[in-house]
């Protein structure tokens, strides 16, 4: 098995190429970094730590951003989640799904609150049925007290809007369809 700590020490060395009296420190400091870029949202954080006599630690931690998962539906909890009742025997067709077909869902590019129209009582940017362009306004998210325009990936129909107004979004949050 690797260790993390002498492993750490070792590429700590290697970059500064000197050997350093605050490696030990180093390797906790990134050790600290990595565990509150493993419990944050973030995807990256960098720092550089200048100490005396030029001696300095230039640190990027990043992780691949993954979509939050969609859950459409709330877990049973309680009695009935222990008294199953047994399971028919399924059926010879499958049932249609009730699932709207996500594969030309516009997806939140962040984090934030979603707004339908400009302002208050404005009228919505699009409905559903409404034809819009490539790059047309079709809603706007609110990121850090920030409005972004999120435009239309591409021209057609705006077949279902999957997002009420004020609603909260995650990053990849599937907003509308557009075929």
């Amino acid at each position: 098995m690797l260790d993390t700590a002498k492993h750490l020490k070792v590429a700590v060395d290697a970059e500064r190429g000197t050997m350093s009296k605050n490696v030990e420190q180093d390797v906790a400091f990134i050790r600290a970094l990595a565990d509150l870029l493993k419990e944050s949202e973030l995807t990256e954080i960098e720092v550089k730590r200048e100490y005396a006599d030029n001696d300095e630690l230039e640190v990027r931690l990043s992780r691949a951003a993954t979509p939050a998962p969609v859950y459409n539906h709330m877990p049973a909890t309680g009695p009935a989640l222990h008294a199953l009742a047994p399971v028919a025997a399924a059926p010879e067709t499958p049932a249609k799904s009730t699932e709207p077909d996500l594969s030309n869902a516009l997806t939140s590019p962040m984090v934030g609150t979603a707004y339908l129209a400009a302002e208050p009582g404005a009228e919505p940017f699009v409905k559903a049925g409404d034809t819009v362009t490539e790059g047309q306004t079709v809603l706007v998210i609110e990121a850090m007290k920030t409005m972004n325009q999120i435009p239309s990936p591409r021209a057609g129909t705006v077949r279902q809007i999957l997002v009420a107004n004020a609603e909260p979004v995650e990053f990849g949050h599937p907003l509308m369809i557009i075929d």
